[in-house]
C-alpha cells in the first residue's frame, strides 16, 4: 500500500439568483422613510450561503416621490454576485397642518373688498411642502359687513389637503 495527501480546492462559480420585490413606502410626518434590502428581497437563492444583501437606496424623502428603481445585489459565500431591480414607490399620505388666522379688511369706496389665501394663512406646513392655498370666498360686498367665516384649503403636492375657518 501507499499513501498520499492530496489538496483539493472547491470552488463555487456558481452565482446566486437575486430575486427583487416592488414595494411601496410611505413617508413619514417629517417627509422621510427607509428601507432595508431583506424588504425588496422577493426571495434570492444561491447553491451555497447568501452572505450579504445591498440595496443601492434606502433612504428616501419628498424628492423621491413616485417611482424609483433601487438596484439590489446578492451575493454569495464564493464572492459570486448578481443584481435585480426593484421599483420603490415613495408615497405622501400625511395630510398638511393647515393654520388660519383672522382679519380685518375695510371696503372700498364702491363697497367691495378682496382677500387672498396668503391673508388668512397663518404658516401652515407640510412634511414635503404646500402646493396650493385656496379660499371658498374672496369676495366682499356691503351685504357682508360684519364677521364672515371663510375656508381656508391647504393641499400638498400629492393632493393631501386640510382645511381650517377664520374670521
Amino acid at each position: 500500500t501507499d499513501d498520499c495527501i492530496v489538496n483539493i480546492t472547491v470552488t463555487d462559480n456558481q452565482p446566486p439568483v437575486a430575486v427583487c420585490q416592488n414595494i411601496p413606502i410611505n413617508l413619514d410626518a417629517t417627509g422621510n422613510a427607509s428601507i432595508v434590502a431583506m424588504d425588496i428581497d422577493g426571495g434570492s437563492t444561491d447553491n451555497g450561503v447568501i452572505v450579504s444583501r445591498i440595496a443601492s437606496q434606502t433612504a428616501f424623502t419628498c424628492a423621491n416621490l413616485g417611482a424609483n428603481n433601487v438596484t439590489l445585489t446578492v451575493t454569495d459565500d464564493g464572492g459570486n454576485t448578481d443584481d435585480c431591480v426593484a421599483v420603490v414607490t415613495v408615497v405622501d399620505n400625511t395630510i398638511p397642518n393647515a393654520i388660519c388666522q383672522n382679519i380685518t379688511v375695510q371696503l372700498d369706496a364702491t363697497g367691495n373688498v378682496s382677500i387672498t389665501p396668503a391673508q388668512i394663512n397663518n404658516g401652515s406646513t407640510d412634511n414635503c411642502s404646500v402646493a396650493t392655498l385656496a379660499l371658498d370666498q374672496t369676495a366682499f360686498t356691503c351685504a357682508n359687513t360684519g364677521a364672515n367665516t371663510v375656508t381656508l384649503t391647504v393641499t400638498d403636492g400629492s393632493g393631501n389637503a386640510n382645511t381650517c375657518t377664520a374670521t
